[in-house]
């Protein structure tokens, strides 16, 4: 089994660097997905309660056989409850929907600017925090000036930074900014929802590698210190995606993809972005 590298996290956590995403995984696939990551050996599993399948995530873990305390698993707070008394009942829907005891990372999954103040969203999960029942808490789609609020406004700086990160949307200013405040930045859609995986540049180097072009797009991503967790339902793919450490880009391979950002997102704006599932 190939050794995935793990990340120290600001206040001490040790996180795997390639986990296994579940988002548009539906619930009824879901578990037998999850446990087909865990044999593979993925011990690093993303869900959020906006998904739906928190509860088959968890069914995964326990039935597994694997130590609890060797997987770790992160979830992320629903747009519909930004209101911090809301919000501490979204984490214990979280954990009961899980059921395996304590969480190892609860994400804001979006600052939502528009509808509540994510600086009070966050002193919530501060609170959640210091309960003890998560092990580190961080945000996702923060930009640079999300997250200059709560560096001046609140306690606990993020422990991640979970934003859209793909050969077409490099954001290197922002990884920076996370770099410099030691939050860790993770890499969802890291093929750009596939838009990346015929790129020239990318095939060539997959040529000449013998290697698919999505895990020279993955090893781009592991290689820069991003964590990066692909999603797939079929086993082929979850195991090739997961054989990436027995080869290696070089400097110039490195360069070329970075050189194909066009800041061209597959998502939504986080300055924008307001949405709230009905």
């Amino acid at each position: 089994m190939a050794s995935v590298p793990n990340i120290r996290l600001n206040n001490g956590t040790s996180i795997p660097q390639l986990g296994f995403g579940v988002f548009q995984i539906e619930p009824e696939h879901t578990k037998a997905a999850t446990l087909t990551a865990l044999e593979v050996g993925y011990r690093h599993i993303d869900t959020a309660e906006m998904y739906g399948n928190e509860k088959e995530v968890g069914e995964a873990v326990r039935e597994s056989g694997i130590d609890r305390d060797e997987i770790f698993v992160t979830s992320k707070l629903n747009n519909g409850f930004h209101e911090p008394q809301a919000a501490a009942e979204a984490f214990q829907r979280t954990l009961d929907a899980l059921d395996i005891g304590h969480l190892d990372l609860f994400l804001m999954h979006w600052p939502l600017p528009g509808v509540l103040d994510f600086v009070e969203t966050w002193k919530a999960m501060e609170r959640m925090y210091e309960g003890g029942r998560v092990r580190a808490i961080g945000v996702s789609n923060f930009k640079e000036h999300h997250l200059n609020r709560l560096l001046a406004e609140t306690t606990v700086v993020p422990a991640v930074n979970q934003i859209e990160i793909h050969p077409y949307l490099t954001q290197d200013a922002l990884r920076a900014f996370d770099a410099e405040h030691q939050i860790a930045t993770e890499a969802w859609s890291p093929i750009a929802q596939g838009k990346v995986l015929n790129d020239p540049v990318l095939v060539r180097i997959a040529e000449r590698l013998g290697r698919s072009t999505a895990q020279v797009t993955l090893r781009w991503h592991i290689q820069r210190g991003d964590i990066v967790f692909p999603k797939s339902v079929t086993p082929e793919r979850v195991q090739e995606n997961f054989a990436l450490f027995d080869f290696e880009l070089s400097d110039a391979d490195m360069s070329d993809i970075t050189a194909l950002n066009r800041d061209e997102r597959t998502g939504p704006d986080p300055d924008t972005f307001n949405y709230i599932p009905s």
